[in-house]
């Protein structure tokens, strides 16, 4: 069998209330409850298990979407009245970067997590073909 992601932990101070920002904002299914987790399942068969922790330590977590899913949740974050940036480095606010010929760009949740979509990987496609 391949090596994939399965599941990456999400540390945070109030798991219910990260976990229903992040699947809200990305359009995902409500989080469920799985042990001491609340747990947002992506489309890829990866899951984001958030787990409160007392020191959070901020994370990057980057989601590549599609044109209609980027337009979906940009809305989404307008509405709600988040900042966001071109770059990981936070200096450029309220702009949406054209990184590899596609749109990206960056958000924090409630712990200062730096959440990013994109709708081309890195470096492009490595199948021209592929939209």
């Amino acid at each position: 069998m391949p090596v994939r992601l399965n599941h990456t932990i999400v540390y945070c101070r109030d798991k219910q209330a990260s976990a229903l920002f992040v699947s809200e904002i990305l359009g995902l299914p409500a989080p469920t409850g799985f042990g001491p987790f609340s747990v947002v399942q992506v489309a890829n068969d990866v899951s984001l298990d958030f787990l409160e922790e007392g020191t959070v330590h901020p994370q990057h977590y980057a989601f590549l979407v599609d044109e209609d899913d980027f337009d979906q949740i940009h809305g989404r974050i307008l509405a709600g009245g988040i900042r966001y940036w071109a770059d990981p480095g936070l200096r450029r606010p309220q702009q949406i970067n054209t990184n590899d010929g596609g749109r990206g760009l960056y958000w924090l949740d409630p712990n200062g997590h730096i959440l990013e979509i994109l709708t081309v990987p890195y470096g492009g496609w490595p199948n021209p073909s592929r939209p």
